[in-house]
């Protein structure tokens, strides 16, 4: 089955959502005033890395679009398996206690300290919000990177290279 003719643009929409994605995160943060938890902070790099592999393959050869997308799949599944730890430990609340190790390495890391109001860690990863739309924010993230790894797993495996 060809659909190089759609890769391109897939590629390009997993990428604006990816991005929406980081901005629901950011309005969740300063304007509701939700304090993003390391594993929220982990969730943000998978979007981001998504977006940014996407793009990236969007400007190589055909060629290389089989592989370009594999691996924004592959981030894209990485985050997925994230948020379902997140799901996790929300259900099993006496795991997280304090401070957890993983906020310190995180908000360590130059990129955290280049752009703290995506890439800080503030909160605890038992922190109960309100559910938007019935979902927890971890649901709602594995719920997008599910459809991210999909829609590209189905372009990286189906599409044909160019003769």
């Amino acid at each position: 089955m060809q659909i190089n003719q759609f890769a391109k643009p897939l590629l390009l929409l997993v990428a604006v959502a990816c991005i929406v994605m980081l901005g629901v995160g950011l309005y969740l943060q300063l304007v509701l005033e939700m304090l993003p938890c390391p594993l929220c902070i982990l969730q943000r790099y998978a979007f981001a890395a998504v977006a940014l592999l996407c793009l990236i393959t969007c400007f190589l050869p055909v060629s290389m679009l089989r592989l370009g997308t594999a691996l924004s799949a592959l981030a894209a599944m990485t985050g997925a398996g994230i948020a379902i730890r997140h799901l996790w430990i929300k259900a099993h609340p006496t795991i997280s206690c304090g401070i957890d190790p993983l906020e310190t390495s995180l908000n360590k890391i130059f990129i955290a300290r280049w752009l703290p109001s995506l890439f800080q860690a503030d909160g605890l990863c038992t922190t109960e919000y309100d559910p938007i739309l019935g979902l927890s924010i971890p649901q709602w993230a594995l719920v997008w990177f599910v459809i991210f790894s999909i829609m590209l797993m189905l372009v990286a495996f189906r599409s044909k290279p160019a003769a």
